[in-house]
């Protein structure tokens, strides 16, 4: 790494104590809640700093209305099966602006993409057994 941007990052982790406030106190504004993983994060630091101003540029890109983000993060954390972090995007997507429905639509789109995924894998393997007995 070229010793300016060594310079750069030491500078920013000397103020961590300052930067991790400022995270944990923007991260409750966003969602309404300081998420368990983050809490235990800051315990390093260095992660929880660069995995967390990296979170929060994936949860709120330019592209997309906060509203719109957190419905996608309702999606991806129904269809991962990820309960705490669906809670706290439910909330989030209410707090942007998201009506129950819309929440509720997030998950029956995520449930239907999951079964898709299931039965799109199990079928195929359902047509080779299939394939295989009539063989005999």
């Amino acid at each position: 790494m070229k010793p300016e941007n060594k310079t750069l990052i030491k500078a920013l982790l000397e103020n961590s104590a300052s930067i991790q406030e400022d995270i944990l106190d923007d991260t409750q504004e966003m969602l309404g809640t300081v998420p368990f993983i983050l809490q235990v994060m800051a315990r390093r630091p260095q992660f929880m700093i660069f995995s967390s101003l990296k979170d929060f540029y994936a949860l709120r890109p330019q592209s997309l209305e906060p509203k719109v983000a957190e419905l996608l993060a309702v999606a991806a954390a129904a269809s991962c099966g990820a309960d705490k972090c669906l809670k706290v995007h439910m909330l989030a997507a209410a707090r942007a602006g998201a009506s129950e429905d819309e929440i509720l639509d997030a998950v029956f789109i995520a449930a239907l993409i999951g079964q898709t995924k299931v039965l799109a894998s199990a079928l195929r393997t359902f047509q080779e057994f299939e394939g295989r007995s009539k063989e005999k």
